[in-house]
């Protein structure tokens, strides 16, 4: 079969895939996308599930995605809409109590459990958000390439120079580059625990230290993991949480939408067997179905060990650079639901339907009962008191559910991402679903008898479905030894590779998991920056 030719190949259709494709074809390049499911959008998909029911089916909420990239690509000319939550969270704690985390109603929330932590919230609340600020101004930067010789002093100093690092910290005041240390050094817990006094208030934040993320909420680098979680907006609301009608395949639809605006070629069902590399470059790919296409550049939207040890020949990659991506961690601890329901849930601490239902219901009652759930699910393969949120995005989408019905989105933590003992999760995959139900259930009787229909993705089977190894939502633990420079190796932390013409735009890259598009749109610039170098 003849060899096709475009300029640019990006492998997966994910969404910073077709992020980078955007970016790539606005500068006027010919951009091929190909992905291996029958549908675009990666983990932001939304599919049916049951007759009648669709949902996003693995990535399930919206706050990160880049208010730029929303911007630059015209999302929602293309159709996207995203509304607010109306409340942020909602945890039931037993019987009769629980805690609500929402605008304008958080501080008298925290009131019902301790004075002091409802006068200490809004400096909390401040001092958060400078640091989050200066996260945001590094998102769309991209990472000195650090160097891997020199000692740290000159690693220290390039990490200063690079991105614009130096004059953003230079703007902090004392207090603020302390902060800045801890929420990068120490655990959520202990950064909690150095704020406030009241379980509930500090399982509310705390949470986010431990989303996708397989660790204790004591585990040091989960306060980074919580001041990921904090840094977006929507609609232009710093930090707010919303919904996009439609599901999160509504993102991925607009994107593709965009892109074939601009004539990028996408082709689904179209999965690559091998990176051609010749001469020293990437060349092009050859698809599963052994048709050869070749390109200008490659650029890679794959966890990045599936990248290097499934598509690349190894003969091509350093020695050192190949053990790092082998020792690459990845494993969120993640365990996926969506539910089918003939009726909302009805919660004995707050009976009824109301502005609590449309935000994150986190059925974890403190860190301590986190920290439980981890050690039990190392130890066992999953806590027999699990962490579950739900969110019941039909109560701010009705074209999710029939007329009267609803679907629930069941984030599930913490399970491993492989079994200890060799057990396979398919042979326990419906046995830790039923826990999952009987978890809600507890809080809100009824629950169980009102599913009509479940789908149920174990960290194995979001492997097999995205290409999320471990079931890693992230592409990879979010640990500051895989952040920044250094995400996913040290010394190719600039989107680059160490084969010429070979790049990466997924998670594994900066700044990391979640719906962004950051990764997309950084990759796009340094592409173009080396294309308009060797012209």
């Amino acid at each position: 079969m003849p060899a096709a030719e475009t300029d640019i190949i990006v492998i997966g259709g994910g969404h910073n895939g077709l992020v980078c494709a955007w970016y790539l074809a606005r500068a006027g390049l010919k951009v091929m996308v190909l992905e291996r499911r029958g549908v675009v959008g990666g983990a932001a998909v939304t599919e049916e599930f049951y007759p009648g029911f669709r949902n996003s089916v693995a990535s399930y909420t919206v706050s990160l995605l880049n208010p730029k990239v929303i911007a630059d690509m015209d999302l929602a000319g293309h159709g996207l809409k995203v509304v607010h939550r109306k409340v942020a969270n909602f945890l039931p704690l037993d019987g009769e109590n629980y805690f609500i985390v929402g605008e304008g109603r958080t501080k008298s929330e925290v009131a019902k459990f301790s004075n002091r932590d409802a006068e200490r919230l809004d400096a909390y609340n401040e001092r958060l958000e400078t640091i989050a600020d200066t996260v945001r101004d590094l998102v769309l930067q991209t990472p000195p390439n650090m160097p891997v010789t020199g000692g740290l002093a000159e690693t220290i100093k390039q990490l200063l120079k690079g991105a614009g690092v130096g004059n953003r910290l230079s703007k902090l005041d004392l207090t603020a580059r302390r902060d800045l240390l801890a929420l990068f050094s120490q655990s959520a817990g202990d950064w909690l625990d150095g704020w406030f006094e009241s379980a509930p208030v500090k399982a509310a934040f705390g949470f986010d230290g431990i989303v996708g993320n397989y660790a204790s909420p004591y585990t040091p680098g989960s306060a980074y993991v919580l001041l990921h979680h904090v840094f977006g907006e929507v609609n232009g609301k710093k930090g707010a949480w919303g919904h996009a009608i439609g599901g999160m395949g509504a993102i991925t639809q607009a994107m593709a939408s965009a892109c074939r605006a601009l004539g990028v070629d996408i082709r689904t069902d179209s999965a690559v067997r091998e990176t051609l590399i010749g001469g020293g470059r990437a060349r092009g790919v050859v698809t599963e179905s052994g048709e050869t296409l070749l390109a200008r550049a490659v650029v890679s939207n794959l966890h990045p060990r599936l990248l290097f040890e499934k598509l690349v020949d190894a003969a091509h990659l350093p020695a050192d650079f190949r053990e790092r991506i082998s020792r690459y961690r990845s494993g969120s601890g993640t365990f996926r639901m969506n539910v089918a329901l003939s009726e909302l849930p009805n919660f004995t601490c707050l009976p009824g339907d109301g502005d609590h239902m449309t935000g994150g219901i986190i059925m974890a009652p403190s860190l301590a009962y986190m920290e439980r759930a981890f050690v039990d699910a190392r130890q066992y393969g999953w806590s027999r008191e699990p962490i579950v949120e739900m969110l019941i995005p039909s109560t701010l989408d009705d074209s999710l559910a029939p007329a009267g019905r609803h679907v629930a989105s069941l984030f599930c933590q913490h399970v491993a991402p492989a079994l200890p003992d060799g057990r396979s999760w398919d042979d326990h995959r419906e046995e830790v679903a039923d826990l999952m139900i009987d978890t809600v259930d507890k809080f809100a009787p009824g629950f169980k008898a009102s599913v009509l229909g479940r789908q149920v993705l174990s960290p194995l089977d979001l492997e097999r479905t995205f290409g999320l190894i471990g079931g890693d939502i992230m592409h990879g633990t979010m640990a500051i030894d895989q952040m920044f420079s250094a995400r996913p190796v040290l010394g190719h932390g600039d989107y680059r590779t160490p084969i010429t013409g070979l790049y990466q735009c997924g998670a594994g890259t900066h700044p990391g998991g979640g719906v962004t598009g950051a990764p997309g749109h950084n990759a796009a610039r340094e592409v173009l920056a080396d294309i308009k170098r060797l012209r």
